[in-house]
């Protein structure tokens, strides 16, 4: 190994040629081989129905796969009922038993693996500390917020020292701003504990803001495994840009391919030179990826030299705050959007023609959508 690498860490859980269907027909996973490193908060991300939340369901236990085999640290754990499997649930609901007292809820993980009374008193403080709840310890959880029966939930999840913890959307039924509070104090105890998590979600800016890896699903089917950044930059395919972050879509036809770029004609007319991603060759049909911030409005009177200027007209602005966005007509696409410093929506009228421009490095030539 070359100096100054790191090893990545060895697999804690694999999925190997895992498929599962329901009615024997239909693949709701297919050919799974996904491998989960010991210690990462990996989160598996998708829209409903692709996939994600059948295969943390097979991972728990509650699932049965159809095909394939799941091990934990090395050991085969298909046949293996799910309160043998030494992980951790938290779920959206809570699940959390109401005629319980807080201090009792946590503790019902210790009492059913047969936990001396000692040690059950001296985990359970050691939890309601972790969550800062030491007060409430005798309340039961209807008397809790939100946001406070989620942080019992994640304590009784973590309290017996599982390997594994698995989350599936545990955080869909709070409101936005103890949502992205309750990201921030998971993704800590993540990074202080060192546990593994499995954490699935639909919002990918949740799994970008918690995430060290994430595997896009879509269609039973993991469309691509990497870091947030990586995913963001350099997505493999159409779905992928398109499910991470904001993104424009503009179609054309592949003219010419030299090295690692491409020009593309424009289905309404145009040019640009882009990266060549995912393309087949010359003639086929591409679908260009740009991000809304990778794109500037060139101010009337600039030279019309250089790369990828495109005519444009402002279709509406929109103000969020701490930045602006342009909605413009580009080449058919009518929601074409520009991301713009504060302030500088004051400057476009609707209707007005515009120009804007892009590197060529910035605009991904993909599969068609």
């Amino acid at each position: 190994m070359e100096a100054g690498m790191v090893t990545p860490a060895p697999a804690l859980v694999r999925f190997s040629g895992i498929q599962k269907t329901y009615d024997g027909e239909h693949l709701v996973v297919k050919n799974l081989d996904l491998d989960i490193r010991k210690g990462e908060f990996i989160t598996l991300l998708g829209p409903s129905g692709s996939g994600k939340t059948t295969t943390l369901m097979m991972l728990a236990g509650f699932e049965v796969p159809t095909q394939g085999e799941i091990y934990l640290a090395d050991r085969p754990i298909k046949n293996v009922p799910p309160h043998r499997r030494d992980i951790g649930m938290v779920f959206q609901n809570y699940a959390l038993f109401p005629h319980l007292t807080i201090a009792e809820n946590i503790a019902f993980p210790l009492s059913v693996r047969n936990t001396s009374k000692a040690d059950v008193q001296e985990r359970v403080s050691a939890a309601l500390r972790m969550i800062k709840m030491e007060a409430m310890a005798q309340r039961r959880p209807g008397q809790l917020s939100g946001g406070q029966q989620q942080r019992v939930a994640l304590a009784r999840a973590l309290v017996f020292n599982p390997q594994l913890v698995l989350m599936d959307e545990p955080l869909g039924a709070l409101d936005k701003r103890l949502r992205e509070q309750m990201q921030l104090e998971i993704k800590q105890l993540h990074e202080t504990m060192g546990i593994t998590i499995v954490y699935v979600t639909h919002d990918q800016s949740e799994a970008l803001t918690m995430s060290d890896r994430i595997a896009v699903f879509n269609d039973g089917i993991v469309q691509q495994i990497d870091r947030p950044d990586a995913l963001y930059e350099h997505p493999v395919n159409s779905f992928v840009a398109h499910f991470i972050g904001e993104n424009n879509v503009l179609a054309g036809t592949v003219e010419t391919i030299d090295k690692d770029f491409c020009r593309v004609a424009l289905a309404n007319g145009g040019a640009v030179t882009a990266r060549a991603v995912n393309v087949s060759g010359a003639g086929a049909s591409t679908s260009l990826s740009v991000r809304p911030e990778r794109v500037a409005i060139v101010p009337d009177g600039t030279s019309s030299e250089g790369p990828n200027r495109l005519p444009a007209k402002v279709q509406n602005t929109i103000y969020l705050g701490d930045h602006a966005l342009a909605v413009l007509e580009v080449a058919g696409n009518g929601e074409f959007m520009v991301k713009l410093q504060p302030g500088a929506h004051h400057s476009l009228t609707h209707g007005e023609g515009v120009t804007i421009t892009f590197r060529p490095e910035d605009c991904l030539a993909l599969d068609p959508v």
